[in-house]
């Protein structure tokens, strides 16, 4: 060979070595360059694996590649970006699918860190209807824990702050249910705003009977939970539904009167109803844990009591209203010792209606010997329609509880205390039955529009339902009741009672009573005797005559 040849054949490796090592270079300063990192082996680059938080140039690329993948309309791309990519495509998909959001433009904010805040101005379309979204959110960006590349940290808030949980998402359609307007007996709309304490009551009757008010369903962006029996929480209307009307028995004047009223006392509830119907015509409740004691309370409801009490004593053949009924200073029975109010004298004398409008406790317990421990419990509930467990008043309720009970609650009982259970509801249809003589299931709503049964029950036979309104008219003009009722005219009639509950200091008050065809009974927890407290709640109810 000769040496300039072999110097060409020299020279040419040399310039492909050269050659090589320029291309192997690159490759190495873009591997470094690259997500991964990089150094070169026996075979080529080797991408190294990143660690620690992502810099700032990451962060910036990562978001904007996201928010671009997103603003397209790309969720595969824009969930590979992710570290979740298989939670993260179905609701970037359902964005711009099932919510119909298009012309989507995302700015980011300024980056604290891996964190970067940004706005979102997007159009919502469905069927002719549209309107625009705007609104904030966040995202953060990690390091990928397999790969080491930058990648989204997935959560769906950052889609809309709204979604919460991880397989929430994004509907468009038809309103689940078309707006419910609830109305009183007379077609005035009831509002939470209006009448605070009926907020929960109102929930309560669009749930059940919103399918039969009628009205047209609105079209809604919303988000459909994950967590089931959740409805739907809206976002955006794209188009107002026509509103049901939903008929209750409420009457606005009386529930305005009952709202007013309990906002004076701490846990204090009132219902009146219409003893010609049962129709509920006012419920109100002043209670900071929202709770509806007046159709759900259980307490003992004291010498309101009285009224089935006296019932039963007359429907026996014990007494009447104008038989013996002896109030001594104190009763004895199965060992326990009964008392009355401090203030109250002893009366051997006393008939029936004495003790009755003065709220003597012994005379009625000194009977406890005479009656069958079932004797007041078949009184409530086949006279008054208490304590049957059948009550179906529209929504929840609970309709007393009279047990037969052996023992000194046996007489207990009888004055309201042992083991006897009301709320404002059921007292005041005792009082409605004790008016009226006939019992009438309370409703909320008119049995006409679902066609429910109601409860029955046999009523009062005349004589005692005369008797009664004789005793409460006595009570409510000459009795316990009448500073409480003075002023109100027509036929009118009232009980108090005080109840003494888990060794409280302080009884509850409860008072019940008439006025032509209204009754209303309330009941305040810890609120003193019924004249201090409950009293003047009812007063104030039947001052509205319905």
């Amino acid at each position: 060979m000769h040496k300039g040849a072999k110097t060409a054949i020299v020279g040419s490796v040399f310039a492909v070595m050269v050659g090589g090592a320029g291309y192997g270079t690159f490759n190495i300063l873009n591997a470094l360059n690259s997500d991964g990192g990089g150094t070169t082996g026996a075979n080529g680059p080797v991408s190294v694996k990143k660690s620690g938080p992502p810099d700032a140039s990451e962060v910036a690329d990562t978001t904007a590649a996201f928010f671009a993948a997103w603003e397209k309309g790309q969720a595969a791309a824009a969930a590979a970006l992710t570290n979740n990519d298989q939670k993260a495509e179905p609701l970037l998909t359902a964005y711009g699918g099932a919510a119909h959001i298009t012309d989507v433009r995302i700015t980011p904010g300024k980056a604290s860190g891996a964190s970067v805040p940004f706005s979102v101005a997007a159009t919502v379309s469905y069927e002719g209807k549209s309107k625009p979204l705007a609104y904030k959110s966040s995202l953060k960006v990690v390091r990928g824990l397999t790969t080491g590349k930058a990648l989204v940290d997935w959560q769906p808030s950052l889609v809309h702050p709204g979604l919460k949980e991880m397989d929430d998402t994004l509907v468009t359609g038809e309103s689940a249910t078309p707006p419910v307007e609830a109305v009183d007996r007379d077609g005035k709309v009831l509002t939470k705003e209006k009448y605070p304490s009926l907020g929960p009551i109102l929930d309560q009757l669009r749930a059940t009977y919103g399918e039969k008010a009628g009205g047209t369903a609105g079209v809604e962006l919303t988000i459909r939970h994950a967590t089931p029996d959740t409805a739907d929480t809206p976002l955006l209307t794209l188009s107002e539904g026509k509103a049901g009307r939903l008929p209750t028995t409420i009457s606005a004047t009386a529930q305005a009167a009952a709202e007013k009223a309990v906002g004076k006392f701490d846990n204090a509830s009132v219902v009146a109803v219409r003893p010609s119907t049962g129709e509920v015509l006012a419920v109100a409740n002043h209670r900071a844990d929202g709770f509806n004691a007046a159709f759900l309370g259980q307490r003992a409801p004291g010498s309101t009591m009285k009224i089935v009490s006296a019932a039963t004593l007359i429907d026996a053949g014990l007494t009447e209203a104008n038989g013996p009924a002896p109030c001594p200073a104190e009763a004895v029975w199965e060992s326990q010792t009964f008392h009355n109010l401090a203030d109250l004298p002893a009366d051997e004398n006393a008939t029936l209606a004495q003790s009755f409008a003065r709220s003597c406790n012994t005379a009625f317990v000194k009977f406890a010997d005479e009656l069958g421990v079932d004797s007041l419990t078949r009184e409530a509930q086949q006279r008054f329609g208490v304590g049957r467990d059948d009550w179906k008043t529209g929504i929840p309720s609970f309709d007393g509880s009279v047990p037969a009970v052996g023992g000194p609650d046996t007489a207990a009982n009888l004055i309201g205390q042992g083991k006897v259970q009301m709320n404002p509801l059921t007292m005041a249809s005792v009082t409605a039955t004790a008016m009226t003589g006939d019992f009438r299931q309370p409703v909320i709503v008119p049995r006409s529009l679902d066609g429910r049964t109601l409860a029955q029950a046999e009523g009062l036979p005349g004589t005692t339902a005369t008797q009664l309104r004789s005793m409460m008219n006595r009570t409510a003009t000459s009795g316990t009741a009448a500073g409480v009722m003075s002023g109100l005219h027509g036929r009118i009639g009232a009980k108090t009672g005080s109840a003494e509950t888990d060794g409280n200091a302080t009884s509850d008050s409860w008072f019940t009573g008439y006025r032509d065809d209204l009754a209303a009974a309330a009941m305040v927890e810890d609120g003193g005797h019924g004249v201090d407290a409950a009293g003047p709640i009812v007063a104030t109810v039947l001052r509205t005559g319905g």
